[in-house]
Protein backbone atom coordinates (compact mmCIF):
# COMPACT_ATOMS: atom_id res chain seq x y z
CA UNK A 1 0.00 0.00 0.00
CA UNK A 2 1.49 3.32 -1.02
CA UNK A 3 1.59 6.42 1.10
CA UNK A 4 -1.21 7.93 -0.96
CA UNK A 5 -3.75 5.20 -0.20
CA UNK A 6 -2.76 4.51 3.41
CA UNK A 7 -5.22 5.79 6.03
CA UNK A 8 -4.00 8.22 8.64
CA UNK A 9 -4.47 7.68 12.32
CA UNK A 10 -7.44 9.45 13.80
CA UNK A 11 -9.39 9.50 10.55
CA UNK A 12 -12.49 7.30 10.64
CA UNK A 13 -13.15 5.53 7.37
CA UNK A 14 -16.25 3.42 6.74
CA UNK A 15 -15.75 -0.28 6.10
CA UNK A 16 -15.25 -1.14 2.45
CA UNK A 17 -13.96 2.31 1.49
CA UNK A 18 -10.62 3.45 0.18
CA UNK A 19 -9.11 6.76 1.16
CA UNK A 20 -6.90 8.84 -1.06
CA UNK A 21 -4.73 11.45 0.64
CA UNK A 22 -3.99 14.55 -1.37
CA UNK A 23 -0.70 16.09 -0.22
CA UNK A 24 -0.58 19.59 1.18
CA UNK A 25 -0.60 22.31 -1.38
CA UNK A 26 2.04 25.00 -1.52
CA UNK A 27 1.29 28.08 0.45
CA UNK A 28 -1.13 26.33 2.82
CA UNK A 29 1.20 25.14 5.55
CA UNK A 30 -1.24 25.39 8.44
CA UNK A 31 -4.21 23.79 6.63
CA UNK A 32 -5.08 20.14 7.09
CA UNK A 33 -4.67 17.89 4.08
CA UNK A 34 -7.70 16.87 2.05
CA UNK A 35 -8.95 13.32 2.44
CA UNK A 36 -11.29 11.87 -0.20
CA UNK A 37 -13.28 8.78 0.73
CA UNK A 38 -14.21 6.65 -2.28
CA UNK A 39 -16.39 3.55 -1.92
CA UNK A 40 -14.82 0.42 -3.35
CA UNK A 41 -17.84 -0.84 -5.28
CA UNK A 42 -21.47 0.23 -5.39
CA UNK A 43 -24.11 -1.95 -3.79
CA UNK A 44 -26.47 -4.10 -5.82
CA UNK A 45 -29.42 -1.87 -4.97
CA UNK A 46 -27.44 1.17 -6.18
CA UNK A 47 -26.64 -0.59 -9.44
CA UNK A 48 -30.30 -1.60 -9.92
CA UNK A 49 -31.51 1.93 -9.16
CA UNK A 50 -28.99 3.38 -11.62
CA UNK A 51 -30.02 0.92 -14.34
CA UNK A 52 -33.72 1.67 -13.78
CA UNK A 53 -33.08 5.42 -13.77
CA UNK A 54 -31.13 5.26 -17.04
CA UNK A 55 -33.84 3.10 -18.63
CA UNK A 56 -36.59 5.50 -17.59
CA UNK A 57 -34.58 8.49 -18.81
CA UNK A 58 -33.98 6.93 -22.23
CA UNK A 59 -37.69 6.18 -22.71
CA UNK A 60 -39.09 9.29 -21.02
CA UNK A 61 -41.13 10.43 -24.02
CA UNK A 62 -42.78 7.06 -24.43
CA UNK A 63 -43.84 7.11 -20.77
CA UNK A 64 -45.44 10.58 -20.78
CA UNK A 65 -49.02 9.33 -20.16
CA UNK A 66 -47.78 7.19 -17.26
CA UNK A 67 -46.04 10.18 -15.70
CA UNK A 68 -49.14 12.36 -16.08
CA UNK A 69 -51.38 9.67 -14.57
CA UNK A 70 -49.05 9.10 -11.63
CA UNK A 71 -48.82 12.87 -11.10
CA UNK A 72 -52.61 13.18 -11.19
CA UNK A 73 -53.04 10.91 -8.13
CA UNK A 74 -51.33 13.17 -5.56
CA UNK A 75 -52.70 16.32 -7.21
CA UNK A 76 -56.28 15.12 -6.83
CA UNK A 77 -55.54 13.88 -3.31
CA UNK A 78 -54.28 17.35 -2.33
CA UNK A 79 -57.24 19.01 -4.04
CA UNK A 80 -59.62 16.70 -2.19
CA UNK A 81 -57.91 17.33 1.15
CA UNK A 82 -57.77 21.11 0.77
CA UNK A 83 -61.01 21.85 -1.07
CA UNK A 84 -63.36 18.99 -1.98
CA UNK A 85 -65.54 21.47 -3.85
CA UNK A 86 -62.77 21.90 -6.45
CA UNK A 87 -64.29 18.83 -8.11
CA UNK A 88 -67.37 20.92 -8.84
CA UNK A 89 -65.20 23.49 -10.58
CA UNK A 90 -63.41 20.82 -12.63
CA UNK A 91 -66.58 18.96 -13.68
CA UNK A 92 -67.45 21.23 -16.66
CA UNK A 93 -63.99 20.50 -18.11
CA UNK A 94 -65.14 16.94 -18.82
CA UNK A 95 -67.34 18.24 -21.63
CA UNK A 96 -64.38 19.98 -23.31
CA UNK A 97 -63.16 17.02 -25.38
CA UNK A 98 -66.67 16.32 -26.68
CA UNK A 99 -67.01 19.98 -27.68
CA UNK A 100 -63.63 19.69 -29.43
CA UNK A 101 -64.89 16.63 -31.33
CA UNK A 102 -67.97 18.49 -32.56
CA UNK A 103 -65.95 21.53 -33.61
CA UNK A 104 -63.31 19.42 -35.35
CA UNK A 105 -65.95 17.46 -37.27
CA UNK A 106 -67.70 20.63 -38.33
CA UNK A 107 -64.54 22.47 -39.48
CA UNK A 108 -62.72 19.51 -41.01
CA UNK A 109 -64.99 16.52 -41.59
CA UNK A 110 -63.15 13.21 -41.46
CA UNK A 111 -62.88 11.76 -44.95
CA UNK A 112 -61.72 8.40 -43.62
CA UNK A 113 -63.52 6.24 -41.05
CA UNK A 114 -60.18 5.59 -39.34
CA UNK A 115 -59.68 9.28 -38.67
CA UNK A 116 -63.18 9.57 -37.26
CA UNK A 117 -62.55 6.52 -35.08
CA UNK A 118 -59.35 8.02 -33.68
CA UNK A 119 -61.06 11.34 -33.01
CA UNK A 120 -63.94 9.67 -31.18
CA UNK A 121 -61.56 7.44 -29.22
CA UNK A 122 -59.33 10.32 -28.16
CA UNK A 123 -62.33 12.44 -27.21
CA UNK A 124 -63.73 9.62 -25.07
CA UNK A 125 -60.34 9.01 -23.46
CA UNK A 126 -59.87 12.69 -22.66
CA UNK A 127 -63.43 12.88 -21.33
CA UNK A 128 -62.79 9.88 -19.06
CA UNK A 129 -59.53 11.44 -17.81
CA UNK A 130 -61.05 14.83 -17.02
CA UNK A 131 -64.11 13.21 -15.43
CA UNK A 132 -61.79 11.14 -13.23
CA UNK A 133 -59.90 14.31 -12.32
CA UNK A 134 -63.11 16.03 -11.23
CA UNK A 135 -64.41 12.99 -9.34
CA UNK A 136 -61.02 12.39 -7.74
CA UNK A 137 -60.88 15.95 -6.49
CA UNK A 138 -64.42 15.72 -5.14
CA UNK A 139 -64.41 12.25 -3.53
CA UNK A 140 -60.73 11.31 -3.30
CA UNK A 141 -58.62 9.64 -5.99
CA UNK A 142 -59.06 6.11 -4.66
CA UNK A 143 -62.71 6.24 -3.62
CA UNK A 144 -64.95 3.46 -4.90
CA UNK A 145 -64.41 2.55 -8.55
CA UNK A 146 -62.22 5.59 -9.25
CA UNK A 147 -59.01 3.59 -8.87
CA UNK A 148 -60.22 1.12 -11.52
CA UNK A 149 -61.24 4.00 -13.80
CA UNK A 150 -57.78 5.52 -13.27
CA UNK A 151 -56.08 2.26 -14.21
CA UNK A 152 -58.23 1.65 -17.29
CA UNK A 153 -57.73 5.23 -18.48
CA UNK A 154 -53.98 4.89 -17.91
CA UNK A 155 -53.80 1.65 -19.93
CA UNK A 156 -55.89 3.08 -22.77
CA UNK A 157 -53.96 6.36 -22.86
CA UNK A 158 -50.56 4.67 -22.76
CA UNK A 159 -51.58 2.22 -25.50
CA UNK A 160 -52.93 4.97 -27.75
CA UNK A 161 -49.80 7.06 -27.12
CA UNK A 162 -47.48 4.20 -28.10
CA UNK A 163 -49.54 3.38 -31.22
CA UNK A 164 -49.57 7.01 -32.39
CA UNK A 165 -45.83 7.39 -31.73
CA UNK A 166 -45.07 4.17 -33.61
CA UNK A 167 -47.09 5.11 -36.69
CA UNK A 168 -45.86 8.71 -36.88
CA UNK A 169 -42.14 7.80 -36.97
Amino acid sequence: MSSRTRTRRGVKVPAGATTVRIPRQRGRRSAQPFIVVVPDRPSLSREAAGFLGRLLWEHRRALAPLALAVLALPVTAVLHALAWWSGLLLAPLAAGPLVWLLIAQRRRPAADRGVLGWRIGLALLATAATAWLALGAAFGPLAGPLELLWLLTLIAGQSAWLIVRRTSN
